[in-house]
């Protein structure tokens, strides 16, 4: 997938401008002149497809992701260093990996690109999930967000002769009689996003999401360190310790995000691809 966007050089001065200057100052004073520019970097994005699970949040290493709510999906805040552990743990694929390129064209106009990356896959499988009829007050909340259409309402009858106890409380009245949240088990993900939504707690679920699937490894060269220990400092994950001059990285613990290799001033970090 690739998105292009173009924006005006003048209309993106003028917002550079606008953001840049206390609104007591006189404007005319201060200009800015953005031509002959290019810069590309990686974006992570969560698309409206969120399904509120949360098992980003969760498994976010540094906690910089917000929890999703009914109304609204997740969100990567400031800090993330983008370690694409979130993407690969996405049981719906909605979060996207961007390849994100900026650059004066020569109309004046600038030219936005994001080019998708695709990245591996965590599994996922669900175990067992089941619903506290003690609980459950019938709401329907489980319902809205399930990606593979697991959760259905169903009557007594029908829950009672798949092998479930059903109680008569707690049903949702409807024009067909009282019924019951179901959900089937050969559908199920595993995802949880309605055990995250359920306001009673009334939904367990185990599930076995597996390791995060490493593709590189950073490359460390120890002729060129200059034990300035910006690595140790800027590592998130507190991954990276400098002894003696020399740099020890603890593998099982590294989320390969480039912090360290970003910060290092001589080059003596690099992230490398596995082949």
């Amino acid at each position: 997938m690739e998105i292009k966007l173009k924006k005006q050089i003048e209309t993106l001065e003028r917002e550079i401008t606008l953001k840049s200057v206390d609104l007591d100052e006189d404007i005319e004073d201060f200009n800015v002149d953005i031509h002959d520019f290019k810069n590309q970097d990686k974006l992570i994005t969560i698309s409206p497809r969120c399904v509120r699970c949360n098992l980003c949040v969760e498994e976010c290493p540094i906690n910089v992701i917000s929890s999703s709510t009914w109304l609204k999906r997740a969100k990567i805040g400031e800090g993330c260093v983008q370690c694409e552990i979130c993407a690969q743990t996405c049981p719906v694929s909605c979060i996207y990996v961007w390849d994100a390129e900026s650059e004066i064209k020569e109309n004046d106009s600038v030219e936005y690109t994001l080019r998708e990356i695709k990245v591996p896959h965590r599994n996922l499988k669900m175990e067992d999930i089941s619903i506290n009829r003690e609980e459950c007050i019938g709401c329907g909340s489980c319902l809205k967000y399930c990606p593979t259409n697991a959760i259905s309402l169903r009557s007594k009858e029908y829950i009672e002769a798949h092998g479930e106890a059903c109680p008569s409380a707690g049903a949702i009245d409807t024009e067909d009689g009282n019924m019951f949240s179901y959900i089937d088990k050969n559908r199920c993900c595993g995802c949880g996003s309605c055990a995250n939504l359920c306001i009673q707690g009334a939904i367990s679920l185990k599930r076995d999401l597996g390791p995060v699937v490493i593709y590189s490894h950073i490359d460390v060269n120890q002729d060129i360190c200059v034990a300035c220990e910006l690595c140790e400092d800027n590592c998130p994950v507190d991954a990276i310790k400098v002894v003696d001059g020399e740099i020890f990285l603890n593998n099982d613990k590294c989320i390969r995000c480039k912090e360290c290799t970003s910060r290092c001033p001589v080059g003596a970090l690099n992230l490398v691809l596995d082949d």
